[in-house]
């Protein structure tokens, strides 16, 4: 299954470092299945903004809906979340929510979350030492006729940005790019078939 469509032209300054698929869920005849591409700004010193897109296929095949939206959402937070510790990201906090427009369409309008936390960094810039460098991150939700996912973090503090940039800059660019993120037009699907 081919991960959504990350448009080109909003990945500026942006390298692709992973693309992975995986069966995050499954209980019985149940199973949920994602498709993901992570992206790192190529440009930024530690920690280094990300952002990731996914898609979701479940089994048995069932249309979105809004119970299953709901379950989607929660398991989507608590993956996020567990997706922000590896990178060493610790007492992250919900700060709120709020619907956002999707370029797509076909999607629904997205629910959008902000939270916030600490990216631990050792004195030379790698992760999980003793410094503490404020993180803010973005997880996005909605439906087409599958579920697709987005978001990404970055640090908050001004000297993790060259001149002319800073963690402003950044929110814009990613939600740019979570608003661009679709799904594969049926043509362009491969590797759908299980």
């Amino acid at each position: 299954m081919d991960p959504p469509v990350v448009p080109a032209d909003r990945l500026d300054g942006w390298r692709r470092v992973a693309e992975s698929t995986d069966r995050p869920f499954a209980a019985g005849p149940v199973s949920v299945t994602a498709s993901t591409v992570r992206y790192e700004r190529a440009d930024a010193t530690a920690p280094r903004p990300f952002c990731f897109a996914s898609r979701l296929r479940i089994r048995p095949e069932t249309a979105p809906n809004a119970a299953l939206t709901r379950l989607v959402e929660r398991r989507a937070r608590e993956g996020f979340r567990d997706r922000l510790a590896d990178r060493d990201i610790e007492a992250v906090q919900r700060r709120g929510d709020r619907e956002i427009a999707v370029d797509d369409p076909a999607g629904s309008r997205a629910t959008l979350w902000t939270f916030r936390g600490d990216c631990r960094l050792g004195s030379d810039g790698g992760r999980g030492g003793d410094r503490e460098v404020p993180v803010e991150a973005l997880l996005a939700v909605w439906a087409t006729d599958e579920y697709l996912l987005a978001g990404g973090a970055y640090p908050l503090g001004a000297d993790a940005y060259p001149a002319g940039r800073d963690a402003e800059d950044a929110r814009r660019e990613l939600l740019g790019i979570i608003r661009g993120v679709r799904s594969p037009a049926r043509g362009e699907r491969d590797g759908d078939e299980e």
